[in-house]
């Protein structure tokens, strides 16, 4: 059983199976390489100059595999609960998980087949740290927001999704701060 499952590959979904996988939780990645990004030209998110989207993506996915996440291209059909966590079902296998982090921008079907609670904009309604209605499921990026949809918005809510289940595993607040010190060569 993974700890985490994260479903999409853009921003939202690769910032957080990265946060996820650097703090040593089993992080599983899955990607249909459908993300808005590859229309996308970055060079207005911070420390990046003028970046493409496919640049962007290329990099990030490897970051979140060096990091210790596996990333699969297919895609989730559903997701059921159980007593110990979550199944995710793909077209060749299912795969489990404790946590569910979805990442897929402005398709949100798997959160209501899950059951999540959706607002009167027709998002999923999700708190300040992207949890959803539906225990140890979070909602990232397009799929809590009906505007505002950046790349790194969606970052941030990846990650704010992935600390706040650190904060679960760990028994307090949790947060993600490296030093010089801490960086592993790669």
């Amino acid at each position: 059983m993974a700890d985490v499952a994260v479903v999409g590959g853009g921003p939202a979904g690769l910032s957080a199976a990265q946060y996820a996988a650097k703090n040593d939780l089993e992080t599983i990645t899955f990607d249909t390489d459908e993300s808005w990004m590859h229309k996308a030209h970055l060079f207005n998110y911070p420390a990046v100059r003028s970046i493409s989207g496919e640049e962007f993506l290329t990099i990030a996915r490897g970051q979140a595999r060096d990091r210790g996440a596996t990333l699969y291209e297919t895609e989730v059909t559903a997701i059921d609960q159980t007593d110990d966590g979550f199944v995710l079902t793909t077209d060749d296998d299912e795969y489990t998980a404790e946590y569910v982090v979805l990442a897929t921008g402005g398709d949100r079907s798997l959160a209501e087949d899950l059951g999540c609670t959706f607002t009167d904009e027709d998002v999923v309604d999700v708190t300040v740290d992207m949890e959803t209605s539906v225990e140890n499921v979070y909602a990232t990026g397009a799929m809590g927001r009906a505007e505002k949809w950046q790349a790194v918005i969606a970052a941030g809510d990846g990650a704010a999704a992935v600390l706040d289940i650190l904060s679960k595993e760990k028994g307090e607040y949790y947060h993600d701060f490296d030093m010089p010190s801490d960086v592993p060569e790669l």
